[in-house]
């Protein structure tokens, strides 16, 4: 019996584990570079010999496939590219106190045609194609040591072609410079053609070239670091890679203990103690399953953060109003069949791929089901480790969201390993059946929630249809009367005239709300487009509110920091159920509620519920992904104070700071 429990074990569980890995390293390993490049990058230096105070040149070369491009150094997105998230070009030199880079000539930009599904068809981008040469002046210290200096380049870029783009690329080269007492400089290559000798050498790092000084200071810029939790993020190296891979497993398991999250957990655990009576090796075959569903959802969002463009946060997919109002749907479903209300029966041949949590195909689907619940809380824990890992390669990502699914699967494992800790639960009787009514009226809160939200987003994207929500459901049941009709007179009356009278009804029927919906809906966003724009016309020249939380805008944003306000900036959302508890217990409390509400103070809400590309474009400014984010700009703030989780303290000293006074210990 033990023999055969073993090697049903095996078949359960070590299998399916090694098919896993099977499918997923080929994945892993293109997404992080050992796939096929569209860009061949080389460097080169003007001279291979140097005397100490020399001055030189380093050829950084981008050389595109046909029909291929990177995005420039500094990308300026066309109106028409809405919330496009372009990945910058950048040239970095390894620190070395033997030479000092100068400004960088960057290469030619060219204007192309590209179309990622924008709404009006391609549109004009400029970008590097070809063979883009970039330059960068290099002078060779005075006491710099006489032998083999070596320089290290990163060059990090994107490679895209009309429609789509591959994952961004981190390429490091080295050159090599002999420094000598005298220096033997040979003709340089024909490559140094493009280089403007004109261009003083300005000692310093290399700075992308902003012509517009005045929009420079005024515009919002990110943070110079991110912090998790108020612990600055590491860069590079493998230390670096471990501790983001700590941080990212701590946030997995902080999501457990949100308001996503939390409410379904006593769903999970009474699963686990339901069998933690059964067979040892079974319930941490169906633990082992769970957590494993977790991990795999979460490493999968990397590849498309990798490969996405306009992909900022997996939060975010909940601004997508049919998605977030189905995913209520499913709970609710969940909820009343937890309640015993119904029972779902499929034909016998389903059930060879059983869906039940005593399964697992069903375990591993639960998995699944409580990580996708932890998405709208995914900014509150990692808004900052996203855009800090995107920027230091493709590992680095991978690597993050991995880690948060084993952080956020790990307590699972452990109850499964460990079924004393869950078994004091009741396991049969009135007792039994009251938890789990309990459960199901909490599950079912959950699923008005996620419905609630997907509405609000629907409003939030197309305002015009606050009122007309009672026409388009009034439709839609016209419309399921129609197909109704058209399916039952087919099964009931083989006679032709029959089934072609009653489908000609039928489309009648289904057709004629739908139209009637339209034609409301049309004549009501014409009309709330007029209004917008009156409304921003006579906001532009009215007097700015400081009592009450303001629309953002971006003119609204830049008078008031031209004006000298302290500006608070809170991006939130809906169903960003983190977003709400910051909101009532930290910017809704005092002291911080009377400093919001100061006369120098200038409160704006970006609401991120459903589409707001201005709103979206302005966290991206901020060097961030995710919501909750609170920012505060002020005339004593040389940067502006970015947080995701923050206390009442900290944002009453970051406002103090703000007015240009001291910060609060």
């Amino acid at each position: 019996m033990n023999q055969m429990t073993n090697q049903s074990f095996r078949r359960s569980f070590i299998l399916p584990v090694l098919a896993v890995l099977a499918t997923l390293v080929p994945t892993t390993f293109a997404q992080m570079g050992f796939g096929v490049s569209h860009v061949e990058v080389s460097a080169e230096a003007s001279t291979t010999s140097a005397a100490p105070g020399d001055h030189l040149t380093i050829a950084v070369v981008l050389d595109h496939d046909e029909g291929y491009h990177s995005h420039t150094h500094d990308p300026v997105i066309p109106e028409e590219m809405g919330d496009f998230f372009a990945i910058p070009t950048t040239i970095k030199f390894s620190e070395n106190d033997a030479f000092t880079t100068g400004q960088i000539q960057w290469p030619e930009e060219h204007s192309v045609a590209v179309d990622f599904g924008f709404e009006n068809g391609p549109v004009d981008y400029k970008v590097y194609s070809e063979k883009a040469i970039a330059y960068v002046p290099l002078q060779i210290s005075d006491d710099a040591p006489e032998g083999e200096l070596t320089v290290e380049i990163t060059i990090g870029f994107q490679a895209c072609n009309d429609t789509t783009c591959d994952a961004p690329s981190l390429d490091k080269r080295t050159v090599t410079i002999q420094i000598g007492s005298e220096s033997f400089k040979s003709p340089p290559s024909a490559l140094f053609d493009g280089f403007d000798l004109s261009t003083p050498f300005v000692a310093g790092e290399p700075a992308d070239d902003h012509s517009d000084e005045d929009t420079k200071e005024s515009a919002p810029t990110a943070s110079s670091s991110g912090s998790f939790f108020g612990i600055a993020i590491p860069t590079g190296g493998i230390g670096g890679l471990a501790v983001l891979a700590l941080f990212g497993a701590a946030g997995g398991f902080i999501l457990n203990l949100t308001p996503c999250v939390l409410p379904v957990i006593p769903i999970k655990v009474m699963t686990l103690s339901k069998h933690a009576g059964e067979d040892r090796m079974k319930a941490i075959m169906l633990g082992f399953w769970m957590a494993l569903g977790v991990v795999a959802f979460w490493a999968a969002l990397a590849i498309p953060v990798l490969t996405l463009q306009g992909f900022t946060d997996p939060s975010r997919i909940f601004g997508i109003w049919w998605l977030t109002t189905s995913i209520g749907i499913v709970i609710v479903v969940m909820s009343f069949g937890l309640m015993g209300l119904f029972e779902i029966k499929l034909p016998q041949k389903a059930y060879m791929v059983n869906a039940k949590a005593d399964s697992p195909s069903g375990s591993f689907l639960f998995g699944i089901m409580t990580a996708i619940l932890g998405l709208p809380c995914f900014g509150f824990v990692a808004g900052a480790l996203v855009p800090a890992a995107i920027t230091q390669g493709t590992a680095f990502v991978i690597v993050l969201f991995t880690s948060m699914g084993v952080g956020m699967a790990l307590p699972y494992l452990v109850l499964a390993i460990f079924p004393q800790l869950v078994n004091k639960l009741p396991k049969t009787g009135p007792a039994s059946d009251l938890v789990k009514q309990m459960m199901a009226l909490l599950l079912l809160a959950a699923g008005a929630y996620f419905i609630g939200s997907g509405l609000i987003a629907l409003i939030a994207s197309k305002p015009y249809l606050a009122k007309l929500l009672h026409i388009w459901i009034a439709a839609l049941f016209g419309l399921s009367a129609g197909l109704w009709l058209m399916l039952r007179t087919f099964q009931i009356s083989p006679k032709p005239i029959n089934r072609i009278a009653f489908t000609l009804i039928a489309l009648v029927i289904a057709a004629s709300g739908i139209l009637i919906a339209n034609r409301f809906t049309v004549d009501a966003h014409e009309e709330y487009e007029l209004r917008k724009a009156a409304l921003a016309q006579s906001a532009g020249e009215g007097v700015l509110m400081t009592t009450t939380w303001n629309d953002y805008s971006p003119a609204l944003m830049q008078r008031a920091l031209d004006e000298g306000f302290v500006v608070i900036l809170d991006f939130t959302a809906e169903w960003c159920i983190n977003c709400k508890v910051l909101e009532k217990t930290v910017l809704g409390v005092e002291p911080v509620k009377s400093m919001l509400r100061a006369e120098d103070t200038v409160m704006i809400k970006v609401d991120l519920t459903g589409k707001n590309p201005e709103g979206e474009k302005a966290l991206s400014d901020l060097g961030r992904t995710g919501i909750p984010t609170l920012a505060i700009f002020g005339p004593g703030l040389e940067q502006p104070w970015i947080a995701s989780a923050y206390t009442r303290e900290q944002v009453a000293s970051a406002i103090k700071t703000a007015r240009g006074g001291e910060p609060e210990d």
